[in-house]
């Protein structure tokens, strides 16, 4: 087997070393040599890594046709939308997404995570493999060596300036995969869809629409295919009670999403909308006054709370969210446990609360170290019967 982190060596296994963000596998040559690498790379890169890979499974992803989806928001639902409509009509699909691979916070796996993964795919005779594909995957090489035969890019706002630092940089990395592949779809800014719910989900739904048509599903049968797909967990997710007022979690963490789904919600809100949400620690701080902005504009009460602080100090950070919003609409719990539960006591029949920016997560980073098991859904339920 190959591996890059010297830890999982086995005896008989190949190391190939490379200089990370924080790490050099360089210094951990004799570590693998001593666990039983018998072949060593010194000095490598994340190309070199991917051909190795590719080549012991195989070259699997010459072996099956793969659409790789990029962009700063909606790529998850055009993934499950695409392998949806594939699926239905009787292709059989393989799915590599932020949800369904269940990483802590990752979107696209590891090379050799990946490889294994479309070496699994074409050995159970899986005609087609849709990837979500990060700006983080593409930068850090973990698609290296991957033929894909579609890309498709959703749509570009500032995202990720902690790691790429300009949003120039970060467009140059997106566009970088999406031009190395031959055949490209580019999501519409508007549509006249109105099968899903938002218009958001409908340019993502128009958009695998193009997709499928390229790979031989008509518009007709697409269509009807959309017509019975449910939105992924965490997006736009109604948890459903008996209280007289609507709960909704969804993934939404960048200014645009947030505001997207914010006017979305507020359209089909009777009474007041309550928008509970945070920002990441040791992530872009630019956007928190932003969406401290978009959620006091929007809702009727905002609550601004903890979404993986991470080793940043969260009353800080609540600070910043607080400095742009407006009107006094707002108050800040950092606990997001106890902002959930405010949210849903001041709620009364025909408000509407959104609870944003984890989603689909599992778990929540409040140190900087460790992953507490978390869940949103299952923290609404939990109060919801209390």
């Amino acid at each position: 087997m190959i591996q890059f982190d010297s830890r999982k060596i086995k005896k008989g296994d190949t190391f190939v070393a490379i200089k990370g963000l924080t790490v050099d596998g360089n210094n951990y040559v004799d570590d693998a040599v001593k666990k039983g690498a018998i072949k060593v790379y010194k000095n490598s890169n994340p190309t070199q890594l991917g051909k190795l890979v590719s080549d012991y499974f195989g070259d699997p992803s010459s072996k099956i046709k793969i659409i790789g989806v990029t962009g700063t928001k909606g790529k998850t639902t055009t993934c499950h939308l695409i392998h949806h409509i594939l699926t239905e009509n009787g292709k059989k699909t393989g799915l590599i997404s932020s949800i369904s691979t269940q990483g802590f916070h990752t979107t696209t796996p590891d090379i050799i995570t990946l490889n294994k993964t479309l070496s699994d795919f074409v050995k159970n005779g899986y005609e087609y493999v849709v990837l979500e594909v990060s700006s983080h995957g593409i930068d850090q090489g973990r698609i290296a060596g991957i033929k894909f035969d579609i890309s498709v890019l959703t749509n570009l706002a500032p995202e990720h300036l902690d790691y790429h630092k300009t949003f120039k940089e970060y467009k140059r990395i997106k566009m970088l995969f999406v031009n190395s592949v031959k055949f490209r779809v580019f999501s519409p800014k508007t549509t006249k869809l109105k099968i899903l719910e938002g218009d958001f989900n409908n340019l993502n739904a128009e958009t695998a629409i193009e997709v499928v048509q390229e790979l031989g599903i008509s518009n007709k049968d697409a269509i009807k295919a959309i017509k019975a797909f449910k939105l992924p967990s965490g997006r736009l997710e109604e948890i459903k009670n008996n209280k007289g007022f609507r709960i909704f979690v969804d993934f939404a963490h960048t200014p645009d999403s947030l505001e997207a789904v914010l006017k979305y919600l507020k359209s089909i809100t009777k009474g007041r909308l309550i928008s509970v949400f945070g920002c990441a620690g040791e992530r872009d701080p630019h956007k928190r006054p932003k969406m401290g902005r978009i959620s006091t504009n929007n809702a009727d009460l905002s609550i601004f709370t903890a979404e993986d602080p991470r080793s940043e100090d969260i009353l800080k950070i609540l600070k910043q969210i607080e400095k742009e919003a407006v009107n006094k609409k707002y108050l800040s719990i950092p606990e997001r446990g106890e902002a959930i539960s405010y949210a849903l006591s001041f709620a009364k029949k025909g408000d509407v609360i959104g609870v944003f920016g984890k989603g689909h997560e599992k778990s929540m980073n409040l140190d900087g170290v460790h992953e507490l098991l978390w869940s949103d859904q299952e923290v609404v339920k939990k109060l919801l019967k209390k």
